[in-house]
């Protein structure tokens, strides 16, 4: 009887730890995972020579309006992005990323909007520099939450150079700013 009242003492006491652990787990894999379609968005700018865009996704396609969250996901795509598109252009559609529930990027994801146009992504241009529709650089940052563990947040900041990292603001003050 006392084993089983220690083992349930020792249940009780991991479980929020256990918990936590995972949802870590899941936010820094969905953070990864972002990370590398990111890559891969500006590899094929460079490949192809033509822009790429990585850009917030629902079931009904690619976002048009602006007002959708990265949230439902994302979708990497190029061809007839710029306003100088060849006449007779196809657009390329690779892979996509659906829901992330219960990861979600707080604020709906709204850092990486054009300030011009209200569109939200990443267009890659062909010299594999993260630009807006009007040419500006973007040097910004997405914020990850957890659902079910509020106090977890993950920062995937995008440098200047092309370069992104990963943010814990609980552990890494100094580089998250």
């Amino acid at each position: 009887m006392a084993v089983l009242c220690i083992f349930a003492i020792m249940t009780t006491i991991s479980m929020p730890l256990l918990r936590e652990q995972v949802a870590a787990r899941e936010i820094d894999s969905i953070a990864r995972r972002f990370i590398a379609h990111a890559h891969f968005a500006r590899q094929q700018a460079l490949h192809l020579g033509e822009a790429v865009l990585i850009s917030p996704f629902s079931m009904s396609g690619p976002i048009k309006n602006g007002s959708e969250s990265w949230d439902q996901g994302w979708i990497i795509q190029s061809g007839c992005l710029a306003k100088t598109s060849k006449p007779n252009c196809v657009a390329k559609h690779w892979f996509s990323q659906s829901a992330i529930d219960p990861i979600y990027f707080k604020g709906g994801g709204k850092q990486f909007q054009d300030p011009h146009s209200g569109k939200k992504g990443i267009l890659w241009n062909a010299a594999g520099a993260a630009k807006t529709g009007h040419g500006g650089f973007v040097a910004n940052r997405l914020i990850l939450g957890h659902r079910r563990a509020p106090e977890l947040e993950r920062q995937l900041i995008l440098g200047s150079g092309g370069r992104w990292r990963i943010c814990d603001p609980a552990r890494d003050t100094k580089r998250c700013h």
